[in-house]
């Protein structure tokens, strides 16, 4: 493994077998590197090996679905994660609603259960920095509230974010799963972290995923997050989605459920205003 302390050219010359001509940065984490060959690649270096090592397969587990666009890992090292650089472009209409059937392709090529991680990829990942847990489960409503919701409620209570007088509430909530996650489905292969900015509009057009945090899920999970956090022509990334993959009847009464682990995430990483969409989000879904 290379010394750490390498930069980016070093990195993109060891792991694509091309010598690096140009680096540009693009973010604190993300240089662009231009090959003697004329392609360009990102190098990225992620907050540990694992969280490089999860991101790398979670591509390759996305890729393999063969239906949604993802940049091609060129390898991982380390801290360090080489893939192709997407050019931007802009959204359209018809991209969102290829994006809508290459995301239900994606869904419907499915996971081994609830929580696997991808092929190759560590139980212990991470989302957005914060980690990520890949346990196992038959189930989905008492995985999804064992593995991803209470622990972050623990999380947030013990930090103060959430008071011991409203954890109840989602504690609840997840008493009540099994009756409120409407149809069982089979475990979905899911991005994992679909919000907003990691969708890449490409300048050829399409729409391209990045930064997973890919596990067998529930495939409504991904739909939530777009909704949470909005996403350019989402009628028709549904419009799409619907054409290639039907929802189950009351699919979007259901979106706060699907919600509530990113909220809880976030109420971690960024405090109390999540937290409070947290709550509120969750007495909405009781009361339904």
């Amino acid at each position: 493994m290379y010394d750490d302390a390498d930069g980016p050219g070093s990195v993109a010359t060891r792991l694509t077998g091309r010598t690096a001509a140009g680096e540009r940065p693009l973010s604190g984490a993300l240089t662009e590197v231009t090959l003697d060959d004329g392609r360009a690649v990102v190098v990225k270096r992620a907050g540990s090996p694992n969280e490089a090592r999860a991101e790398a397969a979670g591509l390759r587990w996305l890729a393999e679905a063969g239906t949604l666009r993802v940049p091609a890992v060129h390898g991982q090292d380390g801290r360090h994660l080489v893939t192709d650089l997407v050019p931007r472009g802009r959204p359209s209409r018809e991209a969102a609603r290829e994006l809508g059937r290459a995301l239900a392709g994606l869904h419907l090529a499915g996971a081994p259960a609830f929580g696997s991680a991808p092929p190759g990829g560590p139980r212990e990942a991470n989302i957005g920095g914060a980690p990520l847990y890949n346990v196992e489960g038959a189930q989905w409503p008492r995985w999804y509230a064992e593995h991803r919701v209470l622990p972050y409620l623990r999380h947030a209570v013990d930090d103060g974010t959430i008071t011991t007088d409203e954890a109840p509430v989602i504690e609840r909530l997840c008493t009540h799963l099994p009756a409120l996650a409407g149809p069982a489905e089979p475990a979905a292969r899911l991005h994992g972290d679909l919000w907003n900015g990691n969708v890449l509009w490409g300048a050829d057009g399409h729409a391209w995923l990045i930064d997973p945090a890919a596990h067998g899920g529930h495939r409504e999970t991904d739909l939530a997050m777009l909704h949470l956090f909005g996403c350019p022509h989402l009628d028709e990334v549904l419009r799409g989605y619907e054409s290639a993959a039907p929802l189950a009847d009351g699919w979007a009464g259901r979106i706060g459920l699907h919600q509530m682990f990113p909220l809880l995430v976030h109420a971690v990483l960024f405090g109390r205003g999540y937290a409070e969409q947290a709550l509120s989000t969750a007495k909405a879904a009781l009361e339904r």
